[in-house]
């Protein structure tokens, strides 16, 4: 189940015990975060700390940047026996161009952006070494080449995986209030 950012933004407003779990990286949540929001990367996703959240509010709301991220953990806690859960719909990018409030950090490479760029260099790696050093290295571009698409067909993507747990994407770069920052 989703909800909708101005319902979501009203159920805070009127004082509905809701419990905030961003499931992004650190850096992502750095740039850009609902207040009052718990950091939980999904490579880290406490079940048990969710489900006693879920357990004492009215609602557990799940938080990524668009949604795929927060899908992904609540097959995990369903999984796992957790209800009172759902997603925000459109997740950050839908909440700040309703133009709901948020806090603002430093400015972050999306974990998309850094997919792109590093296939991007590794199929163009291959194909300028395959053509200047031995033509085994287009192997390289037909191995990038096939996990983007197996990426897009399965919707689960081994780079992302990989990328968010690099040093850069562990920092948030914003001092940390309250429990907007549980890593």
């Amino acid at each position: 189940m989703n909800i909708q950012p101005k319902q979501l933004n009203q159920d805070l407003q009127s004082g509905k015990r809701v419990t905030l779990i961003d499931v992004r990286t650190p850096a992502e949540h750095g740039e850009i975060h609902l207040t009052g929001s718990t950091l939980m990367p999904l490579d880290r996703l406490d079940l048990a700390a969710v489900k006693t959240a879920a357990e004492q509010a009215d609602a557990c709301v799940l938080i990524c940047r668009s949604g795929k991220r927060a899908e992904q953990a609540l097959q995990k806690l369903r999984a796992a026996g957790c209800e009172n859960i759902v997603i925000l719909e459109g997740g950050v990018t839908a909440w700040d161009a309703a133009g709901l409030p948020v806090n603002r950090g430093r400015k972050a490479l999306s974990l998309e952006r850094q997919v792109r760029i590093a296939a991007g260099f590794m199929a163009l790696s291959g194909v300028i070494l395959g053509t200047w050093v031995h033509p085994g290295f287009y192997g390289v571009s037909a191995f990038v080449g096939a996990g983007l698409m197996i990426a897009g067909i399965t919707d689960w993507c081994g780079m992302a995986m990989i990328l968010a747990k690099m040093p850069w994407n562990q920092r948030s770069g914003i001092k940390c209030e309250s429990n907007s920052c549980a890593v």
